[in-house]
Parts: structure tokens; C-alpha cells; sequence
């Protein structure tokens, strides 16, 4: 008998009203930071007198502090509480922060917009243990890498479409800054009408002791996840993929307008190239996976991004156009067309990567532990983009290209995929069965 597709999840109530809540959050969070960022980059002096280079990397870094700092009590909380009320809950946070936000838009008040993006990463990370508890919870096992690859599609277009309509909305003059404070609570009042529609859903630790030291059970929390061999492995193979991520993302408004020329609009077609391919890759999961958790697409999906990223390397070393020219120009541009199908291709290999660890985070880690070991992995995620921003930064700052940052991150990869599998031969040895299963069904001897 031929199993539904993933998409026939959007026509039943216990998946389509958290996906649509899920990616209203997306999209709102990159709506807000980007418009800001536009606002200081293109209007600073409005604003403020404080560097804007230094905004640039504050506010991000702003953004991800409260995951280092909140998701363990967030993952207690997630275990702890129904999830349908506890995630109308964080809706109604998120409303009160775009409210103080569009207070600091009216006044132009910058540190209240500062602290409205403070407010929107206690969100993000309030909402990520729930996220990923809550498939493992609703769906039957042969749906998961299913619907783990629609809520990444999900995430990552709305990531896409938030950059752009926020760098949109914020340059509309005389209006903009009156349809980002609008735009912004719009989204958040749809997120939580969203999440209305969400089915109770039983609390999986209802008689959870809330600890309330950060320090001390954010590193009980990794330190329990440690004990599981297959999930923290899981765990770390994930977040190096924020790291590799972090660092690709972070060189592409630098690598469009210095290495290709371009102008913004050929940065937005790189994002958009790479969104799209995570968004392809996650999506295809379930038909190479079989309906099945296949950890051997992990080892397919890291040669991908090592191969892809080192032929970024090569075809931007290769790449000869030397005049300024916008998206369609570059597109006319000898070696265009092979830079943008390496960021194609990267973000799909990354998506056969990560939606499969996700899903055996989710299914091996002990059942009351699912948000926790969640927010463990946020934790994780913070911090590996935190050292991605470091690490990009010294090797900008010793003389290296931003090519020669993909060629290391590609080769970076590769030992650091080495490493992992053998922590976990099994990674390796179902890839070999995958390839195996794959050859024999498509006729290959």
C-alpha cells in the first residue's frame, strides 16, 4: 500500500496549526532583526552614534545569548507542562515584546528595540524544546523524518522570507518603520491565533521538580545527555552543522559585494539559493529515507557538504567577473551559475544531515527527557555559533580569503564528520546498507 505523503500532515489538526505556529515565529524573529539591522546599517545616524560594525555583530550575539542562558529552564518547563497551553503561552509573550518593540520603533528608541531582540531570543528559546517534543509526541514513527523535514522547510523559508520582507518593509519610505511595528505584531497575533488550534497535548513529566540554576542544570542537562551515546553524538553532530551554517551565512553579505561584485541583491540570491536547497534536502528525507529514521543519509549528507563547500572554494577562486553588477548580471556572469548551484547544494546535503540526527535525538533520548535533551542541543547550538563567529573572525583577521574560509570550513568537515563516525560506526555502517538498499532497488549490481 502506498504511505501518504508528509504533506497530507497539513490537512490534520495535530501537526497543521504548530507548523503554522512554528513558522510565524520564524518569519517574525527575522522580519524584526533584519529590519533593524537595515534601519542602523542604511539610517545609523537617527539612531545612534555607536559604531555600526559593532551593532552588527551586538545584536545577533544578542539574539543567541538567552539560548545559552534560558533553554535548560525552558526544556524543564516544556517536560513539565501541557504543550498546546504552554506554547499559547510563549504566543502571548511574543505579542507583548513586538508591542514594546513597536513602542521602540515609534520613539526610535534604540535600546528598546535592543531589548525587544533580548525578549524575542527568550522567545525562540522558550519555543524550541516544545518544537521538537512535540513531534515525537503526535506522530507515529514512520511520520517523523516526515514531518522533522516539513517543520525545517518551514523554518528555513521562513527565515528566508523574513529577511527579505523585513530589509523590504523597513527601506518602503516614508513608511517603513510603520509596517515593520505593524508587520511584526501582525505575525505574532497570527502565531498565536495558530496556536489555538493546537490539540491538548499531555505534559510527558507532569510532577518535574523546576530547578531554577541556570548554570548548574544547564550542565546537569548535557551531562545527562552525555550518559546516551547515540543522542549526544546526535547532539554534537547537529550543532557543528550551526557551526559550519554560522560561518558559510556570516561571509555571504562580505563575499557578494567583494569576491562576486555584487550588489544586495545578489547576497538575498545566495541566501535564497542556500534557504532553498535546506528546504529541498529536508523535504526529500522521507523519500531516500523510506518513511523510515535513516541515520545513513547523515554520512551522505556530510561528503555533500564537504564536497559542495570545497567547490564553492574552487569555483570562487575560478570566478572572473571584475564589474559591479546586480542579481541578473550575475547570473550572466561566467561561473555564476556553479557558485549558485554549490550554495544550491549545500543547503540541501545539509538538510539529509540534520533532519535525521534530529530525529534520533528524538526517539533515543528517554521520553521524559525529550524537551530537555532539546534544550541541551540549543545550548549546544549557541555556543557552536559562537565559536563560529570567533573562529571567523581570527581567520579573517590572519589574512585569509573568504573563499579560503569555505575551503577550511569543507575540510574542517570532513575531519570533524571522521571523528564523529567513528565515535558511532553505526552513522557509517547504514550509510554502506543505505547505498547497498539504494543500488539494488534502482537495478545497480
Amino acid at each position: 500500500m502506498r504511505r501518504p505523503s508528509q504533506f497530507s500532515l497539513f490537512s490534520q489538526r495535530r501537526f497543521a496549526p504548530f507548523f503554522w505556529t512554528q513558522f510565524c515565529g520564524a518569519l517574525n524573529d527575522n522580519v524584526f532583526k533584519t529590519a533593524l539591522l537595515t534601519a542602523l546599517t542604511f539610517d545609523a545616524l537617527n539612531w545612534t552614534s555607536i559604531d555600526r560594525g559593532m551593532l552588527n555583530n551586538l545584536i545577533p550575539g544578542l539574539f543567541i545569548l538567552p539560548f545559552v542562558l534560558f533553554s535548560a529552564l525552558a526544556g524543564q518547563l516544556a517536560d513539565k507542562f501541557e504543550k498546546s497551553r504552554f506554547i499559547r503561552l510563549i504566543k502571548l509573550l511574543e505579542i507583548a515584546i513586538m508591542l514594546v518593540a513597536a513602542c521602540g520603533w515609534w520613539m526610535r528608541d534604540l535600546w528598546l528595540l535592543i531589548a525587544a531582540v533580548v525578549g524575542m531570543g527568550l522567545h525562540s528559546t522558550l519555543f524550541g524544546p516544545v518544537k521538537y517534543a512535540y513531534l515525537p509526541q503526535t506522530l507515529a514513527r514512520d511520520e517523523l523524518i516526515g514531518g522533522n523535514g516539513v517543520v525545517e522547510m518551514g523554518t528555513f523559508v521562513g527565515i528566508l522570507l523574513g529577511e527579505v520582507l523585513g530589509a523590504v518593509l523597513v527601506s518602503h519610505q516614508p513608511w517603513g518603520i510603520g509596517l515593520v511595528a505593524g508587520g511584526t505584531l501582525a505575525i505574532a497575533l497570527i502565531g498565536w491565533l495558530c496556536s489555538r488550534a493546537i490539540p491538548h497535548l499531555p505534559a510527558p513529566a507532569p510532577d518535574l521538580t523546576v530547578r531554577w540554576n541556570i548554570v548548574t542544570e544547564s550542565l546537569r542537562n548535557i551531562r545527562f545527555s552525555s550518559r546516551n551515546r547515540p543522542v549526544f553524538v546526535s547532539m554534537l553532530a547537529n550543532s557543528w552543522f550551526w557551526f559550519y551554517g554560522a560561518i558559510v551565512l556570516a561571509q555571504f553579505p562580505l563575499y557578494a559585494k567583494e569576491t562576486l561584485h555584487g550588489d544586495h541583491s545578489v547576497f538575498v540570491l545566495l541566501l535564497t539559493l542556500f534557504s532553498l536547497g535546506i528546504g529541498v534536502g529536508s523535504l526529500l528525507c522521507e523519500r531516500l529515507s523510506g518513511h523510515q529514521i535513516e541515520i545513513g543519509l547523515v554520512p551522505f549528507g556530510a561528503i555533500g557538504l564537504t564536497v559542495f563547500g570545497f567547490d564553492l572554494y574552487a569555483a570562487s577562486v575560478a570566478y572572473a567577473g571584475v564589474h559591479a553588477v546586480d542579481a541578473l548580471g550575475f547570473l550572466q556572469q561566467a561561473g555564476g551559475m556553479r557558485i549558485l548551484l554549490d550554495c544550491l547544494l549545500i543547503g540541501a546535503f545539509g538538510g539529509f544531515y540534520i533532519v535525521p540526527l534530529f530525529a534520533v535525538i528524538q526517539t533515543r533520548c528517554d521520553r521524559l527527557h525529550v524537551s530537555r535533551t532539546i534544550a541541551g542541543v540549543n545550548i549546544l547550538n549557541a555556543l557552536f555559533m559562537v565559536g563560529a563567529a570567533l573562529a571567523g573572525m581570527l581567520l579573517l583577521k590572519a589574512g585569509f580569503s573568504i573563499p579560503q574560509l569555505f575551503m577550511i570550513t569543507a575540510l574542517l568537515n570532513a575531519l570533524v564528520a571522521l571523528c564523529l563516525f567513528l565515535a558511532m560506526p553505526e552513522f557509517w555502517q547504514r550509510f554502506c546498507l543505505w547505498v547497498t538498499r539504494r543500488g539494488t532497488s534502482t537495478g545497480v549490481e
